[in-house]
C-alpha cells in the first residue's frame, strides 16, 4: 500500500490507516487496537504515545533495526515446520529465506502451530546454549520469539 517505515520498523498509524481506507480496506482505529492486542501471536506494537506501529519480528526488508539486545537463550529452543521440508533443512540448516532472522520458539506447542500452518507438522529441537557458546548471537522479540541468524544443521534434531 506504499507505507513508509523507519530505520525501526516503525509506521505512522494515522498513515496506515489513510492508506488503508485509499485501498478499499478501511480499518478505524479502535479496530486496529483491537487487532494489535487481541493477536494470538502478539505479532504487532504500537509506540509508547501509539502513534506509531510496528511489526514485532520477521521483516523482510534487511533496513529495519528492531533494537533487540542479544540475549542469552535457553539451553534449547524448537523450530516448526512441514514435513516435505525436513530432509533439506536437516542437510542445509535453518536460513531465514526471506525475513532477516530464523524464528525460534520456548516450547514444542507453539513450534507445532506453526509447523501445522504449513502442512503436517514436524517439530526441530535447536541446541542454542550450544550455538551461543559457539558464538550465534541471539535476540528475543517483543513477543517472545527467539531470533538468530541461521542455525546450521549440526545443531539441529526432530523432536
Amino acid at each position: 500500500i506504499g507505507l513508509t517505515l523507519d530505520e525501526a520498523g516503525w509506521a505512522s498509524v494515522d498513515e496506515l490507516l489513510t492508506k488503508l481506507a485509499a485501498h478499499k480496506k478501511p480499518l478505524s482505529r479502535a479496530e486496529l487496537e483491537e487487532l494489535v492486542s487481541t493477536n494470538d501471536k502478539q505479532r504487532y506494537a504500537f509506540n509508547a504515545d501509539q502513534t506509531k506501529i510496528r511489526a514485532n519480528q520477521g521483516h523482510s526488508l534487511q533496513t529495519i533495526e528492531l533494537g533487540l539486545e542479544p540475549l542469552e537463550p535457553p539451553a534449547i529452543l524448537y523450530h516448526g515446520t512441514a514435513s516435505r521440508f525436513v530432509e533439506v533443512i536437516l542437510q542445509e540448516g535453518l536460513k531465514p529465506r526471506s525475513r532477516q532472522h530464523v524464528h525460534l520458539s520456548k516450547d514444542t506447542e507453539t513450534a507445532t502451530k506453526v509447523g501445522e500452518r504449513h502442512g503436517k507438522p514436524v517439530v526441530l529441537v535447536i541446541a542454542a546454549q550450544q550455538m551461543q557458546k559457539e558464538g550465534f548471537v541471539f535476540y528475543c522479540s517483543e513477543n517472545n520469539v527467539w531470533l538468530t541468524e541461521k542455525v546450521p544443521a549440526n545443531y539441529l534434531k526432530i523432536v
